[in-house]
């Protein structure tokens, strides 16, 4: 995730830019919030097309991992839509309760660490140690053994 993290500011940074320089970079909240949204579907452009192009997103492809649909098939676009969107659970309860008990600073980082680490343990609980987003949107990880064999 935190090689993810590092190629995601490239793509964050571009298109804040391409926003900010379309919308006269106003600082007024709505816009913020338009940003965010902006941000949102951006980022759901990325994995979403290399999701459903090859199973990899660049990171992915580094650590040799594919992500497929439940059967074992390249995934759909509506799987890929679904995992997206069910991804954003590890961070949601802990922006969530950030939010409801006003948390500011490191607290709110450390209330979102521990949301995500939550969820990570999630896979704990699974036979095949997916995680409950990919259990749910019927996708799985797997080591691509293609990738791993050209090296």
């Amino acid at each position: 995730m935190l090689y993810e993290a590092v190629l995601l500011f490239g793509v964050a940074f571009i298109a804040t830019l391409l926003f900010d320089v379309t919308t006269q970079n106003s600082t007024t909240p709505t816009l913020r919030y338009a940003r965010e949204f902006w941000l949102f579907l951006i980022f759901g452009v990325y994995f979403i097309y290399f999701w459903c192009r090859t199973g990899q997103t660049l990171a992915m492809k580094t650590w040799h991992i594919r992500v497929i649909d439940s059967e074992r098939s390249k995934l759909p676009i509506i799987k890929a839509i679904v995992r997206y969107c069910l991804a954003w659970m590890w961070f949601i309860p802990g922006l969530a309760i950030a939010y409801q008990f006003e948390l500011k600073n490191w607290s709110s980082i450390v209330a979102v660490l521990v949301g995500a680490i939550a969820w990570a343990i999630t896979a704990n609980f699974d036979q095949d140690k997916q995680f409950l987003h990919d259990k749910l949107a019927k996708t799985r990880l797997i080591i691509d053994n293609a990738t791993s064999a050209e090296k």
